[in-house]
């Protein structure tokens, strides 16, 4: 029988399970990756950009290097065609065929010489160029050597900036790679460690609102479906032969007079009777047995093995004795309790029908003068 409970002993006091998930819910105030990934995706941008940017200047460097080898090659021809007239500037004038060979030798030297003003003219860098005077055979040696020599020293020093500049292109680009390959992996590394985080998070509040959905709010107990899932459990073991002989029993346990108590002293009154008895309960029954708040004043308590009936009926009075003493530590002198029992298989067919069986024989206590307990009589099946 359900007694008439009010709103205010239903609501779970502050260091319950339902208040301290709503303070768990109030707790989860991990951060959302959006942030992270926002901040690592304009890293990222910056520093691909900086490695596309550094990328074409080394292409950029290698072609000026390959135009600077162009020119020192044309450079070298040139400087071969001079020392082949500088060897034959000193001949004797009346040396007819040497003097042919020394103008043939300058006409190289000048050939070789305008094809080098072309070039470096034609260069993509400003350069100095070649002077227009000593393109003429007819031009002074030393001159001709003065520009060459002029040409080759500013050109020698492009082609070592430029190579240099190439190294230390190549050398950024590889330290950008690893800040930006290390940059992933702390990113990765983080957002799993947040995503860890948060599951444990999660997980622990759902363990609490399963806690939260099997047990009573006010007193913490087990509730009525926390109850019928230990029952099925227990059964099942019995029905696979797992325990041989034994048996599993309820005990419905209703508090008489409790209604005079919250109607008497108030609902406040109620709660207190209510938890204190459920700890009794609790500190009570054995290890391997389970007492349930099923609703308003009604509890129930599941013995998963036993040997006799007098082991139930001791049980039974120890709870009673519970309740005794737990009205005369409050001062009330009004709650007892009525115990009906029943058990599986030999007085419930169908462990399904145990709870209504143990009810009915409570029941049956009730008429008969309250505070007391007795065994359901006939087998119940479904």
């Amino acid at each position: 029988m359900f007694r008439t409970v009010s709103a205010r002993s239903i609501h779970a006091p502050e260091g319950t399970l339902a208040s301290r998930v709503r303070r768990a819910l109030g707790r989860v105030r991990v951060p959302g990756p959006a942030p992270l990934a926002g901040a690592a995706l304009l890293g990222l941008l910056i520093g691909l950009l900086f490695l596309a940017f550094q990328v074409r200047a080394i292409f950029s460097a290698q072609l000026q290097q390959e135009y600077v080898g162009l020119v020192l090659e044309a450079v070298e021809r040139a400087d071969t065609a001079r020392a082949a007239a500088l060897s034959l500037q000193n001949l004797p004038a009346d040396d007819t065929h040497h003097q042919a060979a020394y103008r043939e030798a300058r006409i190289e030297l000048a050939g070789r010489l305008a094809a080098l003003h072309a070039l470096v003219a034609s260069s993509p860098m400003s350069a100095p160029s070649v002077p227009s005077a000593v393109l003429s055979p007819s031009a002074a040696l030393g001159e001709a050597s003065a520009a060459l020599d002029s040409t080759y020293g500013w050109w020698r020093i492009e082609r070592d900036r430029t190579s240099a500049d190439v190294r230390e292109r190549i050398l950024s680009v590889s330290h950008t790679l690893i800040a930006l390959s290390a940059t992933v992996f702390g990113v990765l590394i983080t957002a799993l460690g947040m995503y860890a985080k948060r599951n444990r998070q999660l997980l622990g509040i759902s363990n609490e609102f399963e806690q939260a959905s099997l047990h009573d709010p006010m007193t913490g107990m087990p509730n009525r479906r926390k109850l019928f899932a230990a029952l099925e459990e227990a059964a099942n073991a019995l029905t696979d032969g797992a325990r041989g002989s034994a048996r599993i029993a309820v005990l419905y346990i209703d508090l008489d007079g409790f209604k005079r108590v919250n109607d008497t002293h108030g609902h406040r009154i109620g709660d207190e009777f209510l938890i204190a008895v459920s700890r009794r309960f609790r500190q009570t029954v054995r290890g391997g047995d389970m007492v349930a708040r099923i609703g308003g004043d009604e509890f129930a308590l599941l013995v998963r093995e036993f040997s006799s009936d007098s082991e139930l009926a001791a049980i039974a009075q120890r709870i009673i004795t519970c309740v005794a003493e737990t009205d005369a530590q409050m001062g009330l002198s009004i709650v007892r309790a009525s115990i009906g029992i029943a058990s599986f298989p030999d007085r419930c067919h169908d462990y399904w029908r145990l709870v209504a069986a143990a009810d009915e024989t409570m029941y049956t206590v009730k008429r008969n003068g309250k505070n007391n307990y007795a065994f359901a009589s006939t087998p119940a099946s479904a």
